[in-house]
């Protein structure tokens, strides 16, 4: 299996910067796909950004220009920075992680608050 531990959430002011990371262990060569999820309330949880094993990412409209995902394979962990924060990435931030052990799975960490006050 595959454990996630987010951290570096925290309450900013808009236009503020932050950077989540997201540290995988346990099964850690298994690993394909991470990414950064958030959700809000009353909303659905919802991808903000994604990469690959090999490096390719992909961004929610929303964020585009403003977050970076990076991942750094020695260190198992992926990074989201996040610049330009506004009131509305208000929302608890979950790292995601696709591996195959006999079948594709999924795992979640345990999530990180990002509070932006405007």
């Amino acid at each position: 299996q595959v454990q996630l531990v987010e951290s570096g959430g925290g309450l900013v002011q808009a236009g503020e910067s932050l950077r989540l990371s997201c540290t995988a262990s346990g099964s850690i060569s298994s690993i394909n796909d991470m990414g950064w999820y958030r959700q809000s309330p009353g909303k659905e949880r919802e991808l903000v950004a994604s990469i690959t094993s090999g490096g390719r990412t992909n961004y929610a409209d929303s964020v585009k220009g403003r977050f970076t995902i990076s991942r750094d394979n020695a260190k198992n962990t992926v990074y989201l920075q996040m610049n330009n924060l506004k009131h509305e990435d208000t929302a608890v931030y979950y790292c995601n992680a696709v591996f195959v052990i006999f079948r594709l799975r999924t795992s979640w960490g345990q999530g990180t608050q990002v509070t932006v006050s405007s």
